[in-house]
């Protein structure tokens, strides 16, 4: 393969710009961290970072071919490569499912409630990109897919090894859900802010954002659904057990959340785009949160 040719398929999925499959990651590895009460072994941690990458990766490759036509018309999105047709429909379909498959691969290794859960994990990514044409707010279900990996954690950790929907259920707590939920909520924030950088060309192509549902609202929806996400977590956490490290993660997290919105009160796509950006740390302070936590709560 030519440098040429790999640089192309590198700017597929987004190679360059960490910042996507992070804002999945951290999330994912609170949940591990907290259904493993504290550290879940190499080989946990292992399947779980590999297979958020590979997934993001897998999900830049569908997300590229649906919006194909409509990302020429976006001045951001116009030169990705099934765009401009550096990379072909079929090329970037293949190379999404070879990706997919590596990382069904590694959740093979973990136990049947875990691979259970991939398929509905796969089903919504592949769905998501669609839904735009449809459903005015469509980040919902973009949350739904990225926090997919919470309760897949909570079932590598604790499930068994039957193959049946009742051992899924044993093996994902009420509270796992609850995190999906909340968490989906920090989705909607930083989302929202990434649809706030492109609304004037999304309104002329058609297609719906929650920018643009939430109109002259948007600025106090981001804020709103940050608190929601952060008060969430942070009585779900303290419910768990996690003491005053977890609580002063979650205030970092709300530090930065202020200042996203001084960021993002005057709608420039400068500010917007820098918002979404920097959303990765909100998701690590927590995580790091969690993680001193449980390293406080280790017998001395």
């Amino acid at each position: 393969m030519s440098r040429s040719r790999l640089s192309a398929y590198l700017d597929l999925i987004r190679w360059s710009r960490p910042a996507g499959w992070l804002l999945l990651l951290w999330p994912t590895l609170a949940a591990l961290w907290i259904a493993s009460d504290g550290f879940p072994g190499w080989h946990l941690l292992a399947v779980f970072i590999g297979g958020t990458i590979l997934m993001r990766s897998a999900g830049c490759c569908v997300n590229d071919v649906a919006d194909r036509e409509f990302d020429r018309h976006v001045k951001r999105t116009a030169q990705r490569p099934v765009t401009s047709g550096e990379i072909s429909v079929k090329q970037a379909l293949v190379f999404g499912a070879l990706l997919a498959l590596a990382a069904f691969a590694l959740v093979l290794t973990t136990n049947p409630p875990t691979i259970l859960l991939s398929f509905p994990a796969l089903a919504i990514a592949i769905v998501y990109p669609y839904t735009k044409r449809f459903v005015s707010m469509p980040q919902a279900v973009l949350g739904v897919a990225f926090g997919f990996g919470i309760p897949m954690a909570f079932s590598a950790a604790q499930g068994g090894h039957e193959w049946s929907l009742a051992a899924v259920r044993a093996a994902v707590p009420w509270h796992a859900w609850a995190l999906l939920a909340g968490n989906l909520f920090w989705v909607l924030a930083y989302d929202t802010e990434y649809a706030m950088v492109d609304r004037d060309d999304d309104l002329k192509i058609g297609i719906q954002t929650s920018a643009i549902t939430l109109g002259r609202f948007d600025v106090a929806g981001v804020m709103a659904f940050y608190a929601a996400y952060l008060l969430s977590w942070l009585y779900l956490g303290l419910k768990l057990g996690l003491g005053p490290l977890y609580a002063a993660g979650i205030l970092a997290g709300v530090l930065q959340a202020g200042w996203h919105f001084s960021l993002i009160y005057d709608r420039s796509r400068e500010g917007c785009f820098k918002a979404f950006r920097l959303n990765h740390w909100v998701g690590f302070a927590v995580f790091a949160g969690v993680v001193l936590s449980f390293l406080h709560l280790l017998p001395r």
